[in-house]
């Protein structure tokens, strides 16, 4: 098995033209090269010290509360909808998973806009929000929960999609013909059935969360302490300390790469 596995591996190595290799191995270059500089730019030596600055782990600790306070949003709103768009059947069901997908390509500047004109104290449930509870989510803390949920929750949504679109559904139906009801079927058969693809749709989720910035400083602002998570941090970083903001840069890129890494055996699969 090894040495036929090896021999197709040389077979489809031997045909590579280098037309195609060549803007093949710029393009690795292209964007390999930035995380280079990043590295090289480090300052190493006192790494340990501006890690441990108040202003960074104030920072770290925001943005690991709201990344995760974000993504138990996504879960418990999200894992419904995928299941909705997997297993149901409605008038308007492509135009609901086109609207799903919106915040993937919408720019999260506009996202914080839209997020402000819904819930701002003059928007459509601001206002009632304010008057009604007293609650005011922009500026807050919430509202940089809110924001990364807003962005983050398409990734959810299409993972937990597609694993139940993977799933074999004879094993909901034996456990209808057994008597369960449809929701012990949905906690106690189609959840661990799709497990997997719902863990790995929820890191996705958080890291997206955690790195957060356009709908985050457009709806949250960016006060430390409250609302200056990471993404947040490197950027006010830069107009006063391009080292403490290299750091910062090495720490989301440290949980970036974890994550790929963790995420390896289910994303990046080999015939």
């Amino acid at each position: 098995m090894t040495r036929t596995h090896g021999v197709r591996a040389r077979r489809r190595g031997a045909g590579v033209p280098v037309a195609l290799l060549l803007p093949a191995a710029l393009g690795l270059v292209f964007l390999v090269l930035p995380l280079v500089g990043l590295l090289a730019r480090t300052p190493w030596a006192t790494l340990p010290e501006r890690l441990a600055a108040p202003g960074v782990l104030t920072a770290l600790r925001l943005s690991l509360l709201t990344a995760t306070l974000a993504t138990l949003l996504c879960l418990l709103l999200g894992v419904p909808l995928a299941w909705l768009l997997a297993r149901v059947e409605f008038p308007g069901r492509r135009l609901v998973r086109a609207l799903v997908t919106v915040p993937l390509v919408l720019p999260p500047v506009v996202g914080g806009v839209a997020l402000l004109l819904v819930f701002g104290r003059r928007g459509l449930l601001g206002g009632w929000l304010d008057a009604t509870f007293g609650i005011t989510l922009p500026f807050t803390t919430a509202g940089v929960v809110l924001a990364e949920a807003f962005v983050a929750m398409p990734f959810l949504v299409i993972a937990v999609e597609g694993a139940l679109r993977g799933t074999d559904g004879r094993y909901e139906e034996a456990a209808a013909t057994l008597g369960a009801g449809r929701w012990t079927t949905f906690t106690h058969v189609t959840l661990p059935l799709v497990a997997p693809g719902l863990a790995a749709g929820a890191v996705l989720c958080w890291a997206r969360a955690l790195g957060e910035f356009g709908a985050t400083i457009t709806f949250a602002g960016n006060y430390p302490g409250r609302t200056q998570t990471m993404p947040l941090a490197v950027y006010l970083a830069l107009e006063t300390d391009v080292q403490a903001a290299v750091v910062l840069s090495l720490v989301l890129l440290t949980v970036s790469v974890a994550i790929l890494a963790g995420l390896r055996d289910r994303w990046i699969t080999s015939p």
